[in-house]
């Protein structure tokens, strides 16, 4: 197991920032790449960002890029997910989730850790 705990979420403005954090026990944290997903109602959970052991290789949906960041810092366990220029559309459950191997990868059952959830909303 590795226990994953999100945090960071809430409400926004279109046009504002947020920035997400998922903190990791339990195990090596840089033995596991990691991602981003996101599931907004009545969709499937789909990839957001992910990044590999390093934070060297990384990867963004088409829908993201240009807009947040994925980064990870192993000495503390923990990687983010830095969201700007926040759209509407971005509204959902981020969930982090962890993958034993360096490398990442873009299919959701790839990954066999997950954590809670953090939820995105926006303000009017």
């Amino acid at each position: 197991q590795v226990p994953l705990v999100e945090s960071g979420g809430g409400l926004v403005q279109a046009g504002g920032s947020l920035r997400l954090s998922c903190a990791a026990s339990g195990r090596t944290f840089s033995n596991y790449a990691m991602g981003w997903f996101r599931q907004a109602p009545g969709k499937e959970r789909e990839l957001v960002a992910a990044i590999n052991w390093s934070g060297g290789s990384t990867y963004y949906a088409d829908s993201v890029k240009g807009r947040f960041t994925i980064s990870r810092e192993n000495a503390k366990n923990t990687v983010y997910l830095q969201m700007n220029s926040l759209k509407p559309k971005d509204r959902a459950v981020y969930y982090c989730a962890a993958r034993r191997g360096r490398a990442y990868h873009i299919q959701r059952d790839a990954y066999a850790y997950w954590g809670q959830g953090t939820q995105v909303t926006f303000s009017s």
